[in-house]
């Protein structure tokens, strides 16, 4: 429908029917419009795709809100054209402001080179492995590394909490560290 001052005067007649429910009425905006509006999205998002989305979402909203029109203030296709603008324009500015989240995320975010799973996989050997040389350790020996390591205690601590003197602690720590580092490169 070409948009002379008929056709104009059609769609403003339309687009008041439209604004009562008349499901006809919009089927006639929606022709006489649709294919405008889908120019103008596509001109402003440069993407089709998102341009036929800004398209279906302005005649839904030409649907729901027909009865702000206001013929005193310009001609029903450029009201329509209008709401266009403002949805195409805030989904460019949406897409940038995503981007932009997404750029900042990754500069403050940690660099991650390397596959988190194998990572993971890793670790968990590494921890049976160690658990497997513990065990092999004398009590004597496998307890005080335990209470430095998984439970953060200095020799000193460890001491205390065995009751035992400091340089014993010290010796059978250093004694199970061999043991262990032994034990674990046997296992690789």
């Amino acid at each position: 429908m070409p948009h002379s001052p008929e056709s104009n005067a059609r769609v403003e007649e339309l687009l008041a029917r439209v604004a009562g429910g008349d499901h006809d009425a919009f089927s006639g905006v929606y022709d006489a419009l649709s294919g405008t509006v889908m120019g103008l999205a596509c001109r402003i998002l440069r993407d089709s795709a998102q341009a036929e989305e800004v398209t279906q979402d302005v005649m839904i909203e030409v649907w729901r809100t027909a009865g702000r029109y206001d013929p005193d203030r310009g001609t029903a296709k450029g009201w329509v054209l209008t709401l266009a603008h403002r949805r195409a324009v805030d989904r460019v500015r949406a897409a940038q402001a995503s981007a932009d989240r997404e750029q900042r995320t990754g500069v403050l975010g940690p660099d991650r080179d390397f596959d988190e799973v194998a990572e993971l996989v890793e670790d968990r050997d590494e921890q049976r492995r160690v658990y497997r040389c513990l065990a092999t350790l004398a009590r004597q020996q496998r307890v005080p590394l335990v209470l430095a390591y998984y439970r953060g205690l200095t020799y000193v601590e460890v001491a205390d909490a065995l009751s035992t003197p400091e340089g014993t602690v010290k010796s059978r720590m250093r004694a199970g560290l061999r043991q262990l580092r032994a034990c674990l490169e046997d296992e690789t």
